[in-house]
């Protein structure tokens, strides 16, 4: 299983247990619209359009840091065959837009990025984004993994598991997202009973009577029509 299977292994798990991401809109490109809100945000109050509009008029990113946080997260989760990029679904805007939502983000942020660059250049000498990609490959694989980080790496820790997990939210909070994970959420399905074999074993069968009072499975597709008075047509 590669890394990518593993997260989405991970976010099914989670979704099933109530835990995970219910603040975005599943449009394949929303995040990318944070940037220019609209006054038909469904669900969205008149108050939260408000913040919005105040929110997107701040900026706090610089361009070199906002080219930072786009190169982290294609290493995070680059494109596959079957999926596309975190830059592709947006997820560089939506971090953007949460650091000036949420403004305890800001100073791990920007100082995290401030350590990778000082890092990059003390081991490679140049900034993280102008290193080759396994260059920043190996050197995230330095904070990537808590338990085998350095102490003297614990900065770089705390900054890409923040960084990593706002890359996840953003990414799989998108329709692009959740289309990769396969999570198709609350559906309608049907049972058709206990087997005939089950039944049979323990001696037991549905009544006649009662199986022509329930519903036509066959017919479970059809959508119901109404009249005028509110009287069932079909």
């Amino acid at each position: 299983m590669d890394r990518r299977d593993t997260i989405k292994s991970m976010l099914v798990g989670s979704i099933a247990g109530g835990f995970i991401l219910t603040a975005c809109q599943p449009d394949a490109d929303e995040h990318k619209k944070t940037e220019a809100a609209s006054d038909d945000q469904y669900g969205r109050t008149d108050k939260e359009k408000a913040h919005d509009l105040q929110v997107l008029g701040e900026a706090f990113f610089n361009e070199h840091e906002i080219a930072t946080v786009a190169v982290l997260c294609d290493l995070i989760l680059p494109a596959t065959a079957t999926a596309g990029s975190a830059v592709e679904a947006g997820v560089p805007e939506f971090i953007a837009f949460i650091v000036k939502d949420i403004k305890t983000h800001q100073l791990p942020l920007r100082g995290g990025m401030m350590w990778l660059d000082h890092e990059a250049t003390k081991q490679l000498g140049q900034v993280f984004i102008t290193c080759t990609t396994v260059e920043q490959k190996e050197l995230l694989d330095e904070i990537a993994y808590p338990d085998d980080a350095s102490p003297e790496s614990g900065q770089g820790v705390k900054f890409f598991n923040l960084m990593r997990n706002l890359v996840l939210t953003g990414y799989y909070t998108t329709r692009m997202g959740i289309d990769d994970l396969g999570y198709i959420g609350n559906t309608p399905n049907t049972w058709d009973g206990i087997p005939d074999e089950v039944l049979a074993k323990h001696g037991l069968s549905y009544e006649q009577e009662w199986l022509a009072k329930c519903i036509d499975q066959e017919k479970r597709a059809v959508v119901a029509e109404w009249d005028e008075e509110g009287n069932l047509i079909n």
